[in-house]
């Protein structure tokens, strides 16, 4: 049985980020290369990775100019314990590992949205509830640059609006009904329904916005989930198809 581990950004430009991280891929930081962009001139292009090792998370420096650290040591490949800083540039990250999945599904639905944000692939389901009694979703209030090099559509291919296509010029991509950076005419989209939000060339999270009638993920209804060329996603009567090339 597998631990949710993710990474939480404490200070630097991106603070407040989670990043979730997946035993079986490793999660590459860098300015310029990997899966996690940090906008930071002390940052080396490709700077450090993250690989799940014998039970454990592992910090390795990738070459990079001015080091990594963990708790204040520089290192080359070192083990990252849960609650440890990891320093990269003018960055600090933290490590948190999260509950058995056993575990997650005996909390509260309070407990539940909580963690959601949290998860890479956990799909988690909602009952609907009514926007009007909705407290203010928690949106990330800066605005995300798309990595270099990255372009990413979607397409909406079933409703009112198919055949449109809409292009990301930024890293947050709001949908919602005839507003955001994807306007929809379907009247069972919620004002601002949900959002596409971009931390790095792989890390692209669907994550629904307090909807009333939800978001849909491959057909499945999620609170987020982690996006891949070629997946759909259905909000109210219209599906969309996303599509990346890198």
């Amino acid at each position: 049985m597998s631990t949710q581990a993710f990474l939480k950004v404490v200070s630097g430009a991106r603070q407040g980020l989670n990043i979730p991280l997946n035993q079986s891929e490793p999660l590459v930081i860098g300015r310029k290369n990997g899966e996690l962009l940090l906008d930071d001139p002390l940052v080396s292009g490709t700077h450090a990775q993250l690989v799940f090792r014998n039970d454990g998370w592992v910090v390795q420096d990738l070459g990079s100019t001015n080091g990594t650290m963990i708790d204040g040591r520089l290192v080359r490949d070192a083990q990252l314990r849960p609650g440890a800083e990891l320093a990269i540039g003018s960055h600090r990250l933290v490590l948190f590992v999260g509950l058995e999945q056993e575990e997650r599904e005996l909390q509260s639905p309070e407990s539940t949205a909580d963690i959601a944000w949290l998860m890479d692939e956990e799909l988690v389901e909602q009952q609907p509830t009514s926007d009007s009694t909705l407290p203010p979703a928690d949106v990330i209030d800066q605005d995300l640059r798309l990595p270099p090099g990255l372009q990413a559509l979607v397409e909406v291919i079933a409703g009112e609006d198919a055949g449109t296509v809409h292009r990301f010029a930024r890293g947050n991509i709001t949908i919602g009904r005839k507003s955001g950076e994807v306007p929809l005419s379907d009247i069972e989209v919620s004002r601002r329904h949900a959002v596409i939000e971009v931390f790095g060339r792989r890390m692209l999270f669907l994550r629904d916005l307090g909807s009333t009638n939800g978001t849909y993920h491959n057909g499945r209804r999620i609170s987020v989930a982690r996006l891949r060329t070629g997946d759909t996603i259905g909000i109210g009567r219209s599906v969309l198809k996303l599509q990346i090339a890198r």
